[in-house]
């Protein structure tokens, strides 16, 4: 396993993954619940923060690897369904919602490990569309968590609404995946 800078910054991703989790589960930390989305959104920019700036350094600094490029994804979707769980928990997000992106994270990945091995790995790489629902997600999820108001912007509201653009956006990635899939999977049956 290489080591360098880019994977000890998504190492620390996913070693803030708990940290997002536990300020709601961790009693004995006193915090009130506005307090706990203070922290856990600081927390989760934080780790999202490490997943565009470990990428942007280990292409500039030419230390990308086979390694990083598995555990990067995984820290991601470490990320993303450990705090949707969360606020599923918290009656902060629709359950449907919550099934909908694990779900894609899931069938994707699987898709992709399938495409790995018969050598068509190319044909399921990341799209824009796929970047574009990252996005959403990854601004929705930090105002779901925090749940307030903030600057005159209730976070609640428009946390929703991303969130259910991300949740479209995932259904309509998907779908693309599968399309640009289904001639390969169709000629293995």
């Amino acid at each position: 396993m290489p080591f360098n800078i880019p994977i000890l910054l998504t190492w620390l991703r996913v070693a803030l993954i708990p940290l997002v989790v536990g300020v709601f589960y961790l009693p004995e930390l006193g915090l009130s619940r506005f307090e706990q989305g203070v922290a856990s959104t600081i927390i989760f920019i934080v780790a999202a923060a490490t997943d565009w700036f470990d990428g942007f350094l280990a292409r500039r600094w030419d230390q990308t690897s086979a390694f990083g490029a598995f555990l990067d994804p995984v820290a991601d979707k470490l990320m993303v369904t450990g705090a949707l769980l969360v606020l599923v928990h918290l009656g902060r997000v629709h359950p449907i919602f919550a099934f909908v992106i694990i779900g894609r994270e899931i069938t994707i990945s699987a898709l992709r490990e399938w495409m790995a091995q018969i050598g068509a790995s190319k044909s399921v790489a990341v799209s824009s569309l796929g970047k574009i629902k990252t996005t959403a997600q990854m601004i929705a999820i930090p105002m779901l968590l925090y749940y307030d108001m903030l600057w005159g912007v209730d976070t609640r509201f428009w946390g929703d609404v991303l969130l259910g653009i991300a949740a479209l956006l995932t259904v309509w990635s998907m779908l693309y995946y599968l399309r640009k899939a289904w001639p390969l999977i169709k000629k293995m049956q």
